[in-house]
């Protein structure tokens, strides 16, 4: 007789799984069956404004901050002017711009350097053990991610966590990006489940939004402290970490956090 893997570590207790959170017996199965991630929830942004900030002094955060609001910008005007171009190149136009906003010198290498931050992103502290847990429990995991495959694919690998997910989308693939309705799609028609199976979990305020007017219950992993957008949409849940993450999921996990560097 075949045991469910999800079954086995229901009742089998209080037991720690491998890599993961103690399963207390008192926890109950998730309501959800996958769980998409966009990709910063996992993948730990501070090393690019660090390294941003040691090139500018004193300067690092205004232009992350005018980078970053380029980048969503032009990817959004792009993807509605039917003029798309990918996370990378995006990217990297957004701070050239930046660069130029705030009269700032960007030689060639100095550009490199920031964009080649972005190919090597690790994971922060508290991902390998919560999505260990989730695995585990018995839930598939998903990327829906506006980085392109290779990005993400990179950071999995170099993190060790190249094998505990369930499948990569990329928006890339449908030329365009969230919070695009087609966008959002892409993880029912994957992974053939129904939006309500699916917990979508946000870094950012605005992919809450979309993904909500999707029609997904969504987890926003609000590691700012960001105040909730004023688009009339607001998150099923929402906590400073992936341990938090673990807890709505999976009430009763205990967390069993490494220390974090937030």
């Amino acid at each position: 007789m075949s045991i469910d893997r999800r079954e086995f570590l229901l009742a089998a207790g209080s037991v720690v799984v491998a890599g993961g959170f103690p399963l207390p017996a008192s926890a109950t199965p998730s309501r959800f069956k996958a769980v998409a991630f966009d990709a910063f929830p996992i993948f730990d942004p501070r090393p690019i404004a660090e390294l941003t900030e040691s090139l500018f002094p004193e300067k690092g955060r205004a232009i992350v901050d005018a980078w970053r609001t380029r980048q969503f910008e032009y990817q959004w005007l792009r993807a509605l002017s039917g003029k798309y171009a990918d996370f990378l190149q995006t990217t990297e136009e957004s701070l050239r711009f930046a660069a130029k906003q705030l009269q700032v010198a960007m030689p060639p290498e100095t550009q490199q350097k920031l964009m080649a931050a972005y190919a090597d992103l690790k994971v922060w502290p508290d991902a390998p053990r919560a999505i260990h847990t989730l695995r585990d429990a018995g839930l598939r995991l998903v990327f829906l991610s506006n980085m392109t495959r290779a990005m993400l694919e990179r950071g999995l690998t170099s993190s060790n966590l190249d094998k505990t997910f369930d499948g990569i989308l990329s928006t890339d693939a449908i030329r365009s990006y969230k919070p695009d309705p087609k966008a959002y799609r892409m993880a029912v028609d994957a992974l053939r489940l129904k939006r309500e199976e699916i917990l979508f979990v946000a870094f950012a305020g605005w992919d809450v939004a979309g993904a909500k007017w999707f029609g997904y219950p969504t987890f926003w992993v609000n590691r700012a402290g960001s105040p909730l957008e004023e688009l009339g949409a607001v998150p099923d849940g929402s906590g400073r970490d992936l341990n938090a993450l673990v807890e709505f999921v999976l009430p009763g996990s205990t967390a069993l956090s490494s220390p974090s560097r937030a």
